[in-house]
């Protein structure tokens, strides 16, 4: 869910709580969508930018997907 739509930052941590639950996220990443859950208008990708964590995870995000 895009930021800024009320409950995203919920929906976003529940989704990233599945990817961690899978091992496909590191728990560090994990806690910063916790932090960002209540503030749906914050980017949790542009924190982990600026925390320098989660390069892998911001990769994997901004890759080109095929159809």
């Amino acid at each position: 869910m895009p930021p800024g739509t009320e409950w995203s930052g919920r929906a976003r941590y529940a989704a990233a709580m599945y990817f961690c639950q899978r091992g496909e996220m590191a728990p560090e990443v994990l806690e910063v969508y916790r932090i960002c859950s209540r503030l749906d208008a914050e980017d949790p990708v542009s924190v982990l930018k600026r925390w320098q964590i989660g390069a892998d995870w911001i990769a994997r995000l901004e890759a080109p997907r095929s159809v």
